[in-house]
């Protein structure tokens, strides 16, 4: 049986140009297959061992790491590359429709954002809580007209639905999970995705006016679809909901596009995309011990002065706003720590002088700036950009600076005006 330290070292000895991987958060999430129990495969199995992926067992589905020939860095960089496009499989993402007239209402118990402002096709990010205004999970909701679309982890989806079925108490509700082996989930993330699927839309479909964090149901390459402007790298980009049926044909589609090159990538540099754009990755950024103060994640609920902030109804709204709708004050803070020599791994103690402050959530070194990046949580008073610290690593003390997120620009797309 394979561990996942056999498997890494498997990826360094192949030289893969890149230790990322080994450095990274990811690797704790993911078990080598055969290791474990079987885990779920998706409708693209078979088209990435086809593809050369690597594949590991990650929140119970059998998913690429990465892919022969390419690797983490490899992969990672051509995601960030002019007129190129990243393509990810994310079916092991939970997808979730809610019906009734009570929909938005029960929602806003359940998540910290404006449901009911939302215009139809319009989405965002929101934040999953609990009675004591902690975070259950992250995940973006779209108003669909005569339904809410919303995606959930994967890893923590059925606790989700488990958590939402609690508190449905109106029949004016219906959840419908959109199963494992019924529906799929793509990510086409790049500069060159819009380019990529431009031609494959219905004429008159004009990408260009499509907003960032907006979704539609329409035809790709003449397959059903929903389509939402969204992704997990800091880049312009889509996930596409398409039949289980119809992925390996959509994904091959998508891969053979000659309007921009695509190629297919894992989960090794899904993650240190997310980190270099400052993105969270639940159960290791976010917990169910972190509010949406301490997480810097106030945002969420809305700008000051906003229907949320001042009307909340959400549960445990009086652990994270005052009565005038202003953050309560936390014991510690999310941020950003670079300019460490040496990578800094999850679960590094952070040091001000000789006084312990803090941990780091997530630590990579960045394939693009080629530098150490690292994300964590320091005592309140030391989350001021430009406070000097010290990480702890194998026993020795590396200084390092907080930073502000993103660590690279994002480049979510904005409508010309």
């Amino acid at each position: 049986q394979q561990s996942i330290k056999d498997l890494l070292v498997i990826i360094m000895l192949g030289q893969l140009g890149s230790k990322v991987l080994q450095r990274g958060t990811l690797r704790k999430q993911c078990r080598a297959l055969g290791s474990t129990a079987e885990p779920i495969k998706t409708a693209l199995y078979d088209l990435h061992l086809e593809l050369g992926g690597k594949m590991v067992d990650f929140a119970g589905y059998a998913l690429p790491i990465q892919y022969d020939g390419l690797g983490v860095k490899k992969e990672h960089l051509h995601c960030r590359s002019a007129g190129c496009a990243s393509l990810f499989d994310v079916s092991h993402m939970g997808q979730i429709k809610w019906y009734g007239s009570d929909r938005k209402t029960f929602l806003e118990k359940v998540v910290v954002g404006d449901i009911q402002g939302l215009k139809e096709n319009e989405g965002r990010l929101t934040l999953v809580v609990n009675k004591d205004g902690n975070i259950v999970d992250d995940a973006v909701l779209c108003n669909a007209g005569d339904h809410i679309y919303m995606v959930v982890n994967g890893a923590c989806k059925n606790k989700d639905m488990d958590h939402f079925r609690e508190y449905m108490t109106s029949d004016q509700v219906q959840m419908e999970y959109m199963g494992d082996t019924e529906q799929s989930l793509l990510a086409l993330q790049g500069d060159g995705a819009k380019d990529t699927l431009a031609p494959l839309l219905s004429v008159g479909f004009d990408l260009s006016k499509f907003p960032f964090m907006h979704g539609v149901y329409t035809k790709i390459g003449g397959f059903d679809t929903r389509l939402t402007r969204c992704g997990y790298t800091g880049e312009d980009g889509f996930e596409i909901s398409v039949r289980a049926q119809d992925a390996v044909p959509l994904a091959k589609l998508l891969l053979a596009s000659k309007t921009a090159s695509v190629q297919p990538c894992g989960l090794g540099a899904r993650d240190s995309l997310r980190l270099e754009a400052g993105l969270c990755l639940y159960g290791h950024d976010l917990d169910e011990n972190i509010n949406p103060v301490q997480g810097a994640l106030v945002w969420t609920i809305g700008p000051p002065g906003s229907r949320r902030r001042l009307e909340p109804t959400f549960l445990g709204a009086h652990n994270i706003l005052t009565k005038e709708g202003k953050p309560i004050k936390v014991d510690k803070k999310r941020v950003g720590l670079s300019g460490h020599k040496t990578p800094a791994r999850e679960g590094a103690k952070i040091f001000q002088g000789d006084q312990e402050v803090g941990v780091v959530t997530s630590g990579t070194v960045s394939p693009c700036l080629n530098v150490p990046l690292a994300m964590g949580y320091v005592a309140t008073e030391f989350a001021k950009a430009g406070t000097e610290l010290s990480i702890e690593v194998r026993g020795k003390r590396v200084t390092t600076q907080v930073a502000k997120m993103p660590f690279v620009p994002t480049r979510y797309w904005r409508v010309p005006e």
